[in-house]
């Protein structure tokens, strides 16, 4: 799925004109490429990721996914895009303590209507797919930082998503951890997916394709 903005714009609401948080930026992203956005912190890099996964809306512009403008999608299409399109991996990992970790693998596909069986097997599949096999059972508070950042990315792989959108992946992690996590990614990328990342770790940022900086709101020339 291509991306596409152009002259997107946030202002949150607050004081006498509120807070522009995205000032104008114009950018394309195509299917299969590998995209860091850095900056320093509350310079926008979260408002745009929170974007571009349709989890909040532009004041202003465009940002068109696939070649339709987003504006005009209604709240359900939105929701099935997350949910069948989009795949989030955040920082803090957000996951279901009380659940085992092929649950909350199989939590995305529940929602999606898959059958029961189809389920395990795939909960399965990724779990291994991320080297958590035989952890299928270990609940998050079980876990290691790096295995609970692995269930979130096999998570975010339940329904075959076209696009992984993880924001500060390694924020929490060991040095260890974070080289496996970023070796996750990009594997994901070299097997075809688009991964778009926020990250403050400037090596990180180097090994990408492509790098997007950004400074109170704009992106850097």
């Amino acid at each position: 799925m291509s991306i596409t903005c152009a002259d997107l714009a946030k202002v949150y609401e607050g004081g006498h004109a509120g807070w522009p948080a995205l000032r104008g930026l114009s950018f394309s992203v195509d299917p299969g490429e590998f995209v860091t956005i850095t900056g320093p912190s509350g310079c926008g890099k979260s408002t745009l990721l929170n974007i571009i996964g349709l989890l909040d809306e532009p004041s202003g512009g465009r940002y068109s996914l696939n070649g339709r403008d987003t504006a005009t999608l209604s709240d359900q299409e939105r929701s099935d895009l997350r949910l069948q399109e989009l795949g989030f991996v955040f920082q803090a990992f957000h996951l279901l303590n009380r659940m085992s970790a092929i649950d909350n693998v199989a939590l995305p596909m529940m929602y999606a209507g898959a059958d029961r069986a189809e389920m395990r097997e795939r909960a399965h599949a990724l779990l291994a797919k991320v080297g958590l096999k035989g952890k299928e059972r270990k609940t998050p508070l079980e876990l290691s930082g790096g295995e609970r950042q692995r269930v979130a990315i096999a998570r975010a792989l339940a329904n075959s998503p076209k696009i992984i959108l993880a924001d500060e992946p390694t924020g929490n992690l060991d040095s260890a951890s974070s080289r496996e996590i970023m070796d996750l990614l990009y594997g994901l990328n070299a097997d075809g997916m688009t991964v778009i990342m926020v990250t403050h770790d400037r090596e990180l940022a180097a090994r990408a394709r492509r790098n997007i900086r950004m400074r109170d709101g704009r992106i850097e020339p």
